[in-house]
């Protein structure tokens, strides 16, 4: 039930007294960590906050791959996985914070430190686990490029090197083809 096709529901709603609001509010706001975390950050946390927040999450991510990188054997499964697991912190942190050019700025970042060297090894019959890393790095590569497109002018002038970083990381490495198949460009 969508509150925007109850528009008597919507009225009743604005109505209520102070006091019933805010304990509607309290107990709707308890049932959500998402919306939980977004008020905290919107009504108690200042800039120097999200800017730490987004040092946390690179430490992280540097952290990880550095973990990767030490492996002898390190597949690309394991940084398919990996990689799906950094990137559902940075949608987390965009949702908590709605900060948009910290969300492109860090995608550009978990994207030009992840590896995308690993050994080729025996793939099963159903998978092939290369392939999919490809496909997942360059079409999430896509996505962060038109987030980027959606910027200020200045706030690209900012990222522009690293995005160019990127494309060039993807072009010269064995996700060429893919990248040429699903039109991404090889610089901005």
């Amino acid at each position: 039930m969508k509150l925007s096709e109850h528009k008597e529901l919507k009225i009743e709603i604005l109505a209520l007294p102070p006091k019933e609001k805010d304990k509607l509010l309290l107990r709707l706001v308890a049932k959500d960590k998402v919306l939980t975390e977004h008020l905290h950050f919107l009504l108690l946390e200042d800039e120097s906050h999200l800017r730490d927040r987004i040092a946390t999450i690179k430490e992280h991510i540097l952290q990880n791959m550095q973990h990767l990188k030490e492996l002898k054997n390190v597949s690309a499964k394991d940084v398919l996985v990996n990689l799906r697991k950094l990137a559902k912190q940075v949608n987390h942190n965009l949702r908590v914070t709605k900060a948009n050019f910290e969300d492109v700025e860090l995608r550009i970042f978990l994207f030009n430190n992840t590896i995308t060297q690993f050994k080729s090894g025996v793939f099963s019959s159903s998978k092939n686990y290369e392939q999919l890393f490809a496909s997942y790095f360059v079409k999430s590569t896509l996505i962060t490029l038109r987030k980027f497109d959606k910027l200020h002018e200045d706030l690209q002038f900012d990222l522009k090197e690293e995005i160019d970083k990127l494309l060039t990381k993807i072009y010269n490495g064995n996700m060429a083809a893919i990248a040429h198949d699903l039109g991404l460009p090889k610089h901005i």
